[in-house]
């Protein structure tokens, strides 16, 4: 399996690797790193202040190169879709592309002192959710699987790196399927 990692304009090179690593340990593939994606004339919404997840993904789908099997796109922007004031990211379920909004997910985003490596732990698990809806995946009760819904960070940080145990095999029968 090929994973392409394919980040917005702006997010650092630090952070890209450190995703990069976890992405190909965690699926134990390939990853491929791909230029930076420009920011889509229509991504910006200057009556909300954010960034339109939407157009993010359409932009990046429009380059998806065809040999990986998913997409990750990582943005440092603060991302919404229409019905929501905002979302850390978004995927199409069974679908080749999720998007992955670092932004909220760094403490100084809430006025707070830097944190990086828990801005990375959450990402961490953030990208086991997202990537997780394109293998077929959907939220799950347990509160500490990365499928849980997460509408706030205090429920990323409840939340492990991985999947309960159902998800796992939901996952791995996927990546069978997938590879057979």
């Amino acid at each position: 399996m090929l994973i392409g990692l394919l980040p917005v304009e702006g997010v650092a090179g630090a952070d890209m690797d450190a995703l990069e690593s976890f992405v190909a340990r965690h699926y134990e593939c390939e990853v491929r790193r791909l230029p930076d994606l420009a920011m889509p004339a229509d991504g910006y919404d200057t009556h909300r202040s954010q960034y339109d997840a939407t157009a993010l993904l359409k932009a990046a789908l429009a380059v998806h190169p065809v040999e990986t099997d998913r997409l990750l796109v990582v943005t440092d922007k603060d991302i919404f879709i229409p019905m929501l004031t905002f979302i850390f990211g978004q995927a199409q379920v069974d679908g080749p592309a999720a998007l992955l909004s670092l932004a909220r997910l760094r403490q100084e985003f809430y006025g707070m002192p830097a944190r990086r490596e828990l801005m990375l732990e959450r990402a961490r698990k953030e990208i086991v959710h997202e990537l997780g809806h394109t293998f077929g995946l959907v939220h799950c009760a347990d509160k500490q699987c990365a499928m849980a819904l997460s509408i706030n960070v205090t429920n990323i940080d409840i939340k492990r790196d991985a999947l309960c145990g159902a998800c796992a095999r939901h996952l791995a029968d996927r990546l069978e399927a997938l590879a057979g």
